[in-house]
């Protein structure tokens, strides 16, 4: 599987050209420039009614910072540059200690010389893109959503939504990490899962452009998370960028714990590392969409769902050529004399070698087929232990598979067969599939 997805990797990358001409759309768009200011999109989103990290204070010149009073100042916030780029230059002060002191993220303090130092140096643009002065903002910390808080390290999740011709067409969820700093950026060391549009759930997640099952350090799954506030969030970055007037735009949004989906900021030029998190294309959906005719936001949304909601695992399956497996899987097996024989199992990405259930083995006379008559050691549920192990035909989809399987008493379980990832070659696994 770490093949397929090197190869739908490299297609993706080769659509990028193509995707990139959709942002020329925004070229000469007034929304394009705002985009580029985070304090106009903010007033922008506001006048809107569309809720954004509350404002404390904008520091624009020296003599502005030199009156500020520190102490005004909530237990905690955020300052940001106005126009920073990938999460450049922003500082989360999480609350304060016991002795009363500004703490960050990882409980280091953080004092008020420390944070006037920082100011002037987002005032003299060393945060910027172009390395021109710059504006300080004093902005509301976020404070994670309960069902996502287990997954973020030291930082706030946020969701980044693609949306062009006001169709939100794809979607991920991006973790911060502690290798990230608490920043919910790829580029930094974030992940990055994708979300299928019309369940609001995660499918692949990526990290440093590898496939990853669980969060770094932990047993949890990445797979599978339902997205809080998920149609709301759809509809909030699509009258974003109308806001805006972007015809393609990235717009990223947190789930507060309190005031729910709220808009972080909104790119015009969003990186496409996206893709490799849906593992699909954006060229493909992007020309799907632009010759309609949208009327209002909500019906943006209905379309983005109803287009790739379904439509995300053909995609999966037409980029990396390999077909995608839930869970659960009914498969054939044939007996000594080629019948088929239909079995429900289990696909188990966790096993090496595919199981069947002694008691089918025999019914089927396929003890009879013992690759030799030593039994192999493996390690089971109930520890150490040997099985004899046969050869074993079976069709799985489409195909045909001959392998070598062990036998094993599982009258106790909810299967009587496993698939295990040696037999998987040329499948990918969806652990949210038919869920």
């Amino acid at each position: 599987m770490p093949n397929a997805f090197r190869k739908t990797s490299r297609q993706l990358l080769g659509l990028n050209a193509r995707s990139l001409r959709y942002t020329g759309h925004n070229l000469i768009s007034t929304g394009s420039k705002i985009a580029q200011d985070k304090l106009a999109t903010k007033k922008l989103l506001q006048r809107s009614g569309l809720p954004t990290p509350r404002l404390y204070a904008a520091i624009k010149t020296r003599q502005e910072l030199a009156r500020f009073r520190w102490t005004k100042l909530p237990a905690s916030f955020v300052i940001k540059p106005r126009s920073s780029y990938g999460g450049g230059g922003i500082i989360v002060i999480f609350g304060r200690n016991k002795k009363g002191n500004w703490v960050k993220a990882d409980k280091t303090e953080i004092f008020i010389p420390q944070l006037r130092k920082h100011v002037l140096d987002t005032l003299d643009g060393n945060f910027s893109p172009s390395n021109i002065p710059d504006v300080a903002l004093f902005e509301q910390r976020i404070k994670n959503h309960p069902d996502l808080k287990p997954y973020s390290k030291q930082g706030v999740a946020d969701l980044r939504i693609i949306v062009y011709n006001h169709v939100p067409i794809m979607a991920m969820l991006r973790l911060p990490t502690l290798e990230s700093h608490g920043k919910a950026n790829l580029h930094a060391g974030g992940i990055g899962i994708g979300i299928d549009l019309a369940r609001g759930i995660t499918t692949t997640a990526i990290h440093r452009g590898h496939v990853i099952e669980n969060l770094p350090g932990s047993r949890l799954n990445l797979s599978g998370i339902h997205i809080p506030h998920w149609k709301q969030s759809l509809l909030l970055a699509t009258r974003s960028a109308q806001a805006l007037g972007l015809a393609y735009s990235g717009v990223d949004i947190a789930l507060d714990r309190d005031d729910g989906p709220t808009v972080l900021e909104i790119n015009a030029k969003p990186g496409l590392e996206i893709q490799l998190a849906n593992m699909a294309p954006l060229f493909s959906r992007l020309k799907r969409v632009e010759d309609l005719t949208v009327s209002t936001p909500e019906r943006g949304v209905r379309l983005g769902q109803n287009l790739f909601g379904g439509d995300v695992e053909q995609e999966i399956e037409d980029v990396s050529g390999h077909l995608i497996l839930g869970v659960h899987e009914t498969v054939e097996i044939l007996d000594a004399d080629g019948h088929p024989h239909t079995v429900a199992a289990k696909v188990d990405t966790g096993a090496w070698r595919t199981t069947i259930d002694e008691l089918l083995a025999r019914k089927h006379h396929l003890h009879t087929r013992l690759v030799h008559d030593k039994k192999v050691p493996v390690r089971g549920a109930l520890g150490k232990e040997k099985r004899p192990v046969i050869e074993l035909t079976l069709r799985l989809r489409d195909r045909q598979i001959k392998t070598k399987a062990f036998i094993a008493d599982r009258s106790h379980m909810k299967y009587n067969m496993i698939i295990g990832r040696r037999d998987l070659k040329g499948f990918l696994v969806d652990p949210t599939k038919g869920l």
